[in-house]
């Protein structure tokens, strides 16, 4: 279990990274988005390959596949609709707008969009007694224009620098911890218990790329978000092969 947390937070360290790269280096919001374009590309080939993939190998049947793919998807928009009631809706925002957003919901927000990926690590270290390179690689590169992004828009917002990189390094802890409960939640479960799982992380962060990340990455970086997004999948496909 302290492997799946380690490996947990390696995947994570990329927030805090992504977050000092961007207090200590302005980036252009065009550029922020092109990234972010990069992040949500390598995440769709984390689903694809990683997840629904793995989880159609190891179930007998498609009730697991596609109850867990809708069940991640309604969770993380039920939770994500009351995230914005609370003003953590604009969590990815690089413009300032975290200004009128409540800096908890904000924080929460970010743990959600989180907590599936992180889950998974553990879940595939106790599967296959090692952790997949291409799918750790998947959520270290996703997280650099999570964090770069909504970093800047935290800056914008008048958010203390301290304050910001706390947030990063206490949302790392919390992704290493959800690593380890993917580890240790599972052990005696099923294949089609861990399909679920799989599917259902796959659901939650599709999710969360329609609904927070391409948008953002689209509005900020243009046209060129398309080919970013192509590039980012078929880098993280290429490693996936490699795995």
């Amino acid at each position: 279990m302290a492997g799946a947390f380690g490996w947990g937070l390696l995947a994570a360290s990329s927030l805090v990274l992504g977050a000092l790269v961007a207090l200590a280096f302005p980036t252009s919001r065009r550029v922020i988005g092109l990234v972010m374009g990069f992040g949500s590309g390598v995440l769709i080939s984390a689903v694809s390959f990683d997840l629904v993939q793995e989880a159609a190998a190891k179930s007998t049947g498609h009730g697991a596949l596609v109850g867990g793919l809708f069940a991640g998807c309604l969770v993380f928009f039920g939770g994500d609709v009351l995230i914005e009631r609370f003003g953590g809706g604009d969590r990815k925002d690089t413009g300032g707008d975290q200004q009128s957003g409540s800096p908890l919901a904000i924080v929460l927000g970010t743990v959600l969009d989180g907590i599936p990926e992180s889950m998974v690590i553990g879940l595939t270290i106790f599967q296959g007694g090692e952790v997949g390179a291409a799918y750790l690689v998947a959520v270290f590169v996703s997280n650099l224009p999570e964090a770069i992004g909504s970093t800047t828009g935290l800056v914008s917002a008048g958010w203390r620098r301290s304050r910001i990189v706390w947030m990063w390094v206490a949302i790392m802890v919390v992704s290493g911890l959800a690593s380890a409960a993917g580890y240790g939640l599972f052990q005696s479960s099923s294949p089609e218990v861990v399909a679920f799982v799989l599917t259902f992380a796959a659901g939650a962060i599709l999710t969360m790329l329609a609904n927070t990340m391409m948008p953002e990455a689209y509005d900020e970086g243009g046209r060129w978000v398309g080919v970013a997004t192509t590039l980012g999948f078929a880098v993280a496909y290429a490693i996936h092969l490699l795995d």
